[in-house]
């Protein structure tokens, strides 16, 4: 890490010209004002291609100890930065098989090869894939969301945090509601890794979402972590994703398909969702593979309030308007790229 990098990294991450087609850029999917995650349901590619599941938020991704919905061995940020620049199945970036021009596309910019002798000095010939992948990952690294009034309250200014949000506090971390099984802790997830760990914690859950045949069949395209084990035991599950600036990252779950956090707390009290017809049709309260942690529980009006003010109080406003972490590129660049979608 050094400002250097990070610096690259940012110029990097806002650049069309690593898509293949000129169209595209990391920050597609990943938009500043929703925390780093993507509004969208499903991604969708610089070829137009639509994906199975959705954009997870950066914030604080330097403590993920893995880094996607449902592969356990993609740890890195590195190697996670080569799926969307070189994957095929889905297209993201959709530089497959152009590399080079890839790179012959910044080695142009007189910029881009001052940048990159100052992130990486003494090398001789420093514009090379890997440091593309190494800036990116400093970049993505001071991604870090801390300033909400949650946060605040912790450090000792309670009034940050409104009576409701205290009350929606108490209930998120009651064994009646089991909530901070899963998004426990100060990354809100159960997947993490920091220096204070003797090893990194990785966890995927199945919440009951889909219970297709009622014999926990989730769609074909999004198996969840059984893509890696094989085990029929492990499908549907899927990685708790931070609740920091949740309130912004609608809509939520691995596949989008449940629109509002008020969606989401009907979906936990009935202890799985039920889908009455269709092809994805069947009871996940029921879904034999579902965590043990998602039994249902019943709400007051007022207490659905009190807990969706605390999850509101867990957005860090100043993460999503923090000039360090903006698009640094000109308005002559940004048009050249596929027209942003709306906030």
């Amino acid at each position: 890490m050094s400002e250097a990098k990070v610096l690259l990294g940012r110029h990097l991450f806002y650049d069309v010209r690593l898509s293949g087609n000129g169209t595209f850029s990391c920050a597609n999917c990943h938009l500043q004002s929703r925390a780093f995650a993507d509004p969208l349901p499903r991604g969708v590619g610089s070829t137009g291609e639509v994906h199975p599941r959705g954009a997870m938020s950066l914030a604080n991704v330097a403590f993920a100890s893995a880094l996607t919905w449902g592969n356990p061995n993609m740890r890195t940020l590195e190697a996670q930065a080569l799926v969307p620049m070189f994957g095929e199945d889905p297209v993201e970036l959709g530089l497959a098989g152009k590399e080079t021009e890839m790179l012959a596309r910044l080695g142009k910019d007189a910029r881009y090869r001052r940048m990159f002798a100052d992130a990486f000095p003494g090398e001789p010939a420093p514009l090379t894939l890997v440091n593309v992948t190494r800036a990116i990952a400093s970049f993505e690294r001071v991604l870090i969301s801390g300033r909400s009034p949650y946060d605040r309250a912790q450090h000792g200014e309670r009034a940050a945090m409104s009576a409701a949000a205290q009350r929606g506090e108490q209930l998120f971390f009651s064994e009646r509601l089991e909530c901070f099984h899963c998004h426990g802790g100060y990354a809100f997830t159960g997947t993490v890794n920091d220096m204070g760990k003797a090893f990194p914690e990785v966890e995927f859950h199945n919440t009951g979402l889909y219970n297709i045949g009622g014999r926990g069949g989730f769609p074909r395209e999004n198996p969840g972590l059984m893509d890696f084990t094989q085990r029929k035991e492990d499908e549907g599950k899927f990685k708790a994703p931070t609740l920091r600036n949740i309130a912004l990252t609608a809509p939520y779950m691995h596949d989008g398909s449940i629109a509002t956090l008020d969606g989401v707390l009907d979906h936990y009290a009935a202890g799985g969702r039920t889908i009455a017809s269709g092809p994805h049709a069947g009871d996940g309260s029921t879904n034999p593979n579902k965590s043990e942690f998602i039994n249902g529980f019943e709400l007051t009006a007022g207490e659905r309030q009190d807990l969706l003010a605390f999850l509101h109080s867990l957005t860090d406003s100043t993460f999503v308007t923090d000039p360090r972490f903006a698009d640094p590129w000109p308005d002559t660049l940004r048009a050249r790229g596929r027209a942003r979608r709306p906030d």
